[in-house]
């Protein structure tokens, strides 16, 4: 969770409280570059050549920040429980009631955790939306008054001993589409780490035999069961031994290419669903104490919110094989396998049909997403190569998008959405924009610690049409994703089954394009005690999608990815893409009132090219002569020449001034002369042309 943070050196005597600091700023900057925390210093700490030395400026400690309210304790139990929820999700040692959870910090995955820990400690069922429309502990507390209990049937773990359980919705659909291409290396999930140091793989191989022990998901088959119906069945924990790729032997220059390939290699191996060990471990020595470590799952135990949790995780088991001694991990309430039970028997009668007519009439007559390719699009999608073009949106941008939706209780997530779906619009001439997104899927606080296949799809589609401003167009938005949050509950593979049960092998079902806010909590950064680790690519990866945008936030600026079908697209139009939807944030972040007609979306290359080099023609003109004596000039010329060509027919010079002087004749007759507007009705011919020529060669327009 980003914070500008202001560190003072006042002078003795002459300290200024926060409240004129923030006043004094407020008079030179704009709301998003006002600090959250303000730090007093005795003195800023300087590097030996007098700089300030921005390391060793000291941390900010978890108090509440210096908001334009004032602090106000909680009243009653409710707004304690709500504030100590706050306190726990954003991290801040102290929330009043009239803080609002935007400005602290909060977004709408947390908003998720939110709501999902309230229902844990209320038994109050809050939805997302409400706190995005009642957005401090106070007014919350007034909706959890007004709200009754959901009556949702408890998440406890449920007896092994009556043979298979049942898949969840997400993971019968990633089964389904497994049988329909077996060896597909789509759904893989692999995680490639460079590790400098020397790596204990015997304590590695601890480690993750502790993960598939600790959560059963990690060590279940899925299986037919007697009645052709899939079924996931829990095998007892087994030792996971990483397998070593040397390639040290492989002269110096090429060791790093060498094992990028093992790397590539294995990480499209496929998993085959009922062997039971949908986890690999693969570690390629390039030198003693330099390796890469390759970690694979299949996605049906795994998502991106796992990969926090595995991360974690293996460090504090690593550290605990190192040392010899157990780690000290929390007790998980609830498996995988619990989850999905659970999710069959809630998801039923009212409620799924709740959800289901909501999704009907959102979704009802959308339109095929009509993305222009370059290449034509194969009957069937299967294995689809994928690329990756990377780009970004500098601070300034992001930080002025950030402080347009503040004001209009919207989030970071929905102007960046907002803006993909303009680009869409533009490039496929359409103002009825659907696109997919995933949403977490944990709206439990039993689910959070959790390794498994939780994530849900939400298909967010917009209306673009009548010409609104861009903070217009926001609110759609807005209204979209917070419907969508609290209709979420239905699982996308359902929802599928409902709208679009014949399946068409050339595109996903209900969208094309995917845009996915990388805002996951803290804790995914992969690190091992004493080595050096750095995340790296794979490389080689199908694509799922024609076209997914992943974005998240670093140092400020907006790093972005666009990963396509290289079946289906040149890497020069998505890099023109990724231009586009740059160029198209800052004209939103400078002028956010503007109409969607208005935003520049071209490069400064591209403006360039349009207006001046496809424009550079010049030479002499006769600005006295009009056009249609330019023809006749060239009619007396050279009667024969072609003129027009239309399908099979050949016009010259001479016929089309003929028809022409026709109809300029016939015109006089009638009385048409100067200042004669005269309509035309045709469609694109020799005719037309005939027919304008004929009306200015009468004298009328």
């Amino acid at each position: 969770n980003k914070q500008l943070i202001a560190y003072t050196v006042p002078i003795p005597g002459q300290a200024p409280d926060v409240s004129e600091l923030r006043a004094h700023l407020q008079r030179q900057l704009p709301d998003y570059m006002i600090p959250s925390l303000y730090v007093t210093l005795d003195q800023l700490p300087l590097t030996p050549n007098g700089k300030v030395d921005t390391k060793a400026l000291p941390a900010p400690d978890h108090h509440r920040p210096e908001l334009a309210t004032t602090y106000t304790a909680p009243r009653n139990s409710t707004e304690e429980t709500i504030a100590g929820v706050w306190s726990d999700v954003l991290g801040i040692d102290t929330v009043g009631i009239h803080d609002n959870f935007f400005e602290l910090g909060g977004h709408s995955l947390l908003a998720t955790q939110v709501t999902s820990r309230l229902r844990q400690r209320l038994g109050v069922d809050v939805p997302v939306r409400a706190l995005f429309t009642s957005p401090t502990v106070a007014t919350l507390a007034g909706v959890v008054r007004e709200l009754e209990t959901a009556g949702e049937a408890p998440l406890v773990p449920v007896d092994r001993g009556n043979g298979p359980l049942p898949l969840s919705f997400a993971q019968q659909r990633l089964w389904f589409l497994d049988q329909l291409t077996p060896g597909s290396a789509e759904y893989l999930v692999p995680f490639g780490l460079r590790v400098r140091g020397m790596l204990d793989t015997g304590a590695l191989g601890a480690a993750f035999t502790g993960l598939v022990a600790r959560h059963e998901v990690l060590r279940t088959r899925f299986v037919t069961d007697d009645s052709g119906r899939p079924a996931q069945v829990v095998d007892a924990p087994w030792s996971v031994t990483p397998v070593v790729h040397d390639v040290r032997a492989v002269p110096a220059a090429g060791r790093e290419r060498a094992a990028l390939e093992v790397m590539a290699a294995e990480a499209r191996r496929p998993f085959e669903l009922d062997g039971g060990r949908l986890l690999r471990v693969d570690v390629v020595r390039v030198a003693d104490d330099d390796q890469y470590v390759l970690l694979t799952l299949h996605h049906i135990v795994s998502d991106g919110w796992s990969s926090g949790i595995l991360a974690r995780e293996l460090r504090e088991l690593y550290a605990a094989a190192v040392a010899g001694c157990e780690a000290s991990l929390p007790e998980l309430p609830v498996q995988y396998a619990d989850f999905a039970v659970w999710q069959r028997e809630q998801l039923s009668g009212n409620l799924l049909e709740g959800q289901l007519a909501y999704w009907r009439e959102r979704l009802s007559g959308m339109p095929t997403l009509e993305l222009p390719t370059d290449h034509g699009r194969p009957a069937e999608r299967e294995g689809a190569e994928g690329d990756t073009v990377y780009f970004s949106v500098p601070s300034e941008v992001t930080e002025a998008l950030r402080s347009t939706v503040s004001g209009r209780g919207a989030s970071l997530f929905m102007a960046l959405l907002a803006l993909f779906q303009i680009v869409l619009a533009r490039y496929c001439r359409q103002d009825d924009i659907a696109v997919g997104t995933p949403i977490a899927g944990r709206n439990r606080a039993e689910t959070e610690d959790l390794i498994g296949f939780f994530v849900n799809t939400l298909v967010m589609r917009t209306d673009l049409s009548g010409d609104p401003t861009f903070t217009e167009l926001l609110d759609r938005v807005r209204d979209t994703a917070l419907g969508a949050y609290d209709h979420q509950d239905l699982p996308f593979e359902r929802l599928v089954d409902e709208l679009a049960p014949d399946r068409d092998l050339s595109r996903n079902p209900l969208f094309q394009t995917l845009f996915v806010f990388q805002n996951t909590p803290d804790g995914n950064a992969w690190s091992l005690p004493g080595l050096t680790v750095e995340e790296v690519g794979v490389g080689g990866q199908e694509a799922k999608f024609d076209l997914q945008l992943t974005a998240a936030e670093a140092g400020g600026e907006l790093l972005a990815a666009l990963e396509y079908r290289t079946d289906l697209f040149e890497r020069a139009t998505i890099e023109r893409f990724a231009g586009h939807f740059a160029t198209l944030a800052a004209s939103v972040a400078a002028t956010p009132q503007a109409r969607l007609s208005e935003l520049n979306m071209l490069t400064v290359g591209e403006r360039r090219e349009v207006l001046v080099d496809w424009n550079g023609v010049s030479g002499p003109y006769p600005e006295m002569a009009t056009i249609h004596q330019l023809i006749e000039e060239r009619v007396a010329a050279d009667p024969g020449a072609i003129a027009v060509t239309w399908g099979g027919r050949r016009w010259s010079y001479g016929e089309i001034n003929a028809r022409a002087n026709q109809l300029a004749h016939h015109l006089r007759g009638t009385g048409v002369g100067a200042d004669t507007l005269i309509a035309v009705c045709l469609e694109r011919s020799p005719d037309l042309i005939a027919t304008l020529l004929g009306i200015l060669k009468a004298g009328a327009a």
